[in-house]
Parts: C-alpha cells; structure tokens; sequence
C-alpha cells in the first residue's frame, strides 16, 4: 500500500465528509492505493456515525473508536498499530491541514529518503495573542533543548516511513515530540516542508491556553527520560551526594562557629530554616514527579485504552 491517513479527532462531525472526499479525490487522482484511518477520541456528537457511513461508501476507509476520551497521543498510538502503508501521514480533522500537500510530503519519504517530514505552518490563521505568539515561544525552546531544527514541532501534518510510527510509542502528551521520540530511536534524516494553514471551517478549536503549560512539562519530562531514564543513579546519585555534601558541610560549619563562640546560634535565625525546608520540598517533588515519569513508563499499562468499536481494521 502507497500511503496510510491516520487523523485522529474529537467533535468533528461537520468537517469529516468533505474531508474524506479530498483526501480521496488527491490520492486517486494521484494514482495511490491507500487507507484512511479515522480515530475517534471518544467524541460525543455523531462523529463515529459519520465515520460509520463514509467507511460503508469505501472500503479504504477505516475507523477505531474509543470508549471514552484519551488525548490525542493515544489516537496516534493506537492508529499507528493498525497502519499497512509504505508511508504514513498524519493531519488534523479540522480542515486546516491541506490534502493537496498528501503527494508532495509521501515524495519527500520516498524520493528524498527522510525517515520522517514535518510540516511548517509558516503562514497562519490562528489568533496572534493566545497562539502564534506561545507557539513560536515552545518551538524556539523545543529547538533549542532537542538540537532538532524544526520550526513547528506540533504541527499535525507529517510524513512517516512506516518503520518509524511503528518503532515508536506515543503516550500520555508525547505526541508533540514525535520528530524527539523518532530521533531517539534511531530515525535522524528528518525533513520540513512549509504547508498550508487554512482557516477552521466548522467548529472550534479543542485546545486552550493549558496545552502550552503541558507542552514545556513534557519537553522537560522526555528530556529526562531519554537521559537518565535506562541509568536513574546517574542523575538521584550526583544530586544525593551533592545535597549530602553541602548538608554535611553546613553541619561543619555550624559546629565549627559554635565551638568559637557559643553565644552565637544560627540555628535561631528563621530565614535558615525557611531556606533548608523550600529546597528539600522542591527537591523531594522534583524527584517524586520524575520517578512517577519512570513508572509510568514502564508500566505495562501505560498504552491501554478501552475501544468500543473498530471499521475495517484487521486484528494482529
């Protein structure tokens, strides 16, 4: 198969059907064989009931519904599992993403040999304040942290050799870090090509101010992992024997200006103690936050998700 479609969505009934006819009309007049995978994440108007109806029109056409919601990473990772194409593109369901750029980003796999292609909305519709502005913010830090020269790291149109999306696991939030996760495992030609933003044609936007504050949490939660996460005494030994040190050095220190004058306390000094009691707090919920990353990981759980029902898909 040419070219797997997996687009992961919430509430977009309005949008679905002239979607699918673009897609369809783009691949075909393009001469493609392909898939279009449809992932509802738990949507409560008649998302997955127009899914249902385009799939029974085209039997390329495939869907995957969860029971409740997930996020849109879970979407990714479970439509990811069930892919067959040579390459795999992801885009959004809310028309912004265009279908037209489907040919050019599957050339740029093929023919250009990138392991992966991600988009760049370099022109957008969005409101400056509330997006263009964060979004350039978390990308110039994205950049600056993972060394991966990207403009628009969360942009939803990419291009995948199939061997990547299945090499890979996207969960909890991670699915802004896909070009991380595939440079990670081993997958470095990764490509960006400028794509057009077009403007919501139904519906509103799903995403608010919190998806900013969640996207630098999981920039400095995956930086961790990827560092220290096979080898943790690495990083709680160096802090452990640090802070042991300078406690140990502290109590020295006391001693020693206790035994030269006696009348002198520092111990009575409450800026002290406020002092000693913020750095031991935030470093107890520093470690406690990154061992739970750890555990999350690693637990056997961590990419469940409940599906109630599945369109066309081929149990593995």
């Amino acid at each position: 198969m040419d070219v797997s479609i997996v687009i992961p969505l919430l509430n977009e009934e309005e949008s679905l059907p002239e979607l699918s006819d673009w897609i369809v009309r783009v691949v075909e007049g393009n001469g493609l064989s392909y898939e279009i995978v449809f992932v509802d994440d738990g949507s409560s108007d008649n998302s997955w009931k127009v899914i249902e109806k385009l799939s029974s029109g085209n039997k390329n056409i495939k869907g995957i519904r969860f029971q409740r919601n997930y996020g849109k990473s879970a979407a990714l990772n479970e439509g990811f599992r069930v892919v067959s194409g040579d390459v795999v593109i992801t885009m959004d369901a809310d028309m912004q993403d265009s279908p037209d750029e489907i040919p050019e980003l599957r050339r740029m796999i093929i023919e250009d040999h990138f392991d992966m292609v991600s988009g760049w909305k370099k022109k957008r519709y969005d409101n400056t304040f509330t997006k263009n502005i964060p979004s350039k913010f978390f990308n110039w830090a994205a950049r600056r942290v993972t060394k991966i020269r990207l403009h628009d790291f969360n942009c939803g149109l990419k291009s995948y050799k199939r061997k990547v999306v299945k090499s890979i696991e996207v969960y909890g939030e991670m699915h802004r870090y896909i070009p991380v996760l595939s440079k990670w495992a081993g997958f470095r030609k990764i490509g960006e090509k400028e794509v057009e933003h077009r403007k919501r044609k139904y519906g509103e936007t799903k995403f608010g101010w919190e998806r900013f504050i969640n996207g630098f949490l999981d920039l400095i939660s995956i930086m961790f992992v990827s560092k220290y996460g096979k080898r943790p005494m690495h990083l709680f030994g160096w802090l452990g024997t640090l802070f042991f040190l300078a406690g140990f050095g502290l109590i020295v220190y006391l001693v020693v200006i206790k035994i030269i004058d006696s009348s002198n306390s520092l111990t009575n000094r409450p800026p002290f103690y406020i002092a000693l009691a913020t750095m031991i707090i935030g470093t107890q919920l520093f470690m406690a936050g990154f061992l739970g990353e750890l555990i999350a990981r690693n637990s056997p759980g961590r990419n469940f998700y409940l599906i109630d029902k599945k369109l066309g898909i081929d149990e593995k």
